[in-house]
């Protein structure tokens, strides 16, 4: 495990939280700190980390794999910073990028043309985590001549029926 100093921060404020709940029970500070210094960590990793895991948005990054993103599609968020942050995919021809993502899902919707155009493919990343996350990332590569000229992320909106 990886100690960040938040951790501790965060540590810190559970235990005089705890201190100050127990103080109210007992007057003795002995016995405070000691039962503080023990439920500490059984409140924090039982109670308060989970509540910070589930409310909050943050999620594990990866680089890119082209195994683990044929593979493991529900996943594939976790690559999707580092295809937009390092440009892995500019100036790639469309074949390229078939090889190495595989086939489009679908395709973009164009308005100058008002039809789905074949020069925006389209990957779904998956749901990143999160309590009230209903949100599907995607990925959108737009071509032009045969080339990506711009990647990014969008998300939309998914209904389960």
């Amino acid at each position: 495990m990886i100690l960040y100093p938040s951790f501790f921060v965060f540590l810190t404020i559970v235990f005089i939280l705890l201190w100050l709940f127990i103080k109210t029970i007992d007057d003795r500070k002995w016995l405070s700190i000691l039962v503080s210094l023990l439920l500490t960590p059984v409140v924090y990793f039982y109670l308060f980390y989970p509540l910070l895991n589930i409310f909050s948005s943050y999620h594990h990054e990866k680089y890119f794999n082209e195994t683990a993103w044929k593979e493991k599609p529900a996943l594939r968020y976790e690559m999707s910073n580092q295809i937009i942050e390092n440009n892995l995919f500019i100036d790639k021809t469309k074949k390229e990028v078939k090889e190495a993502l595989g086939s489009s899902e679908w395709f973009g919707w164009d308005d100058s043309l008002k039809v789905n155009s074949s020069e925006k493919w389209n990957y779904n990343l998956g749901f990143k985590p999160g309590a009230f996350n209903e949100q599907q990332e995607c990925l959108e590569l737009i071509f032009k001549n045969d080339m990506v000229i711009e990647v990014k992320q969008y998300q939309m909106d998914k209904s389960f029926d």
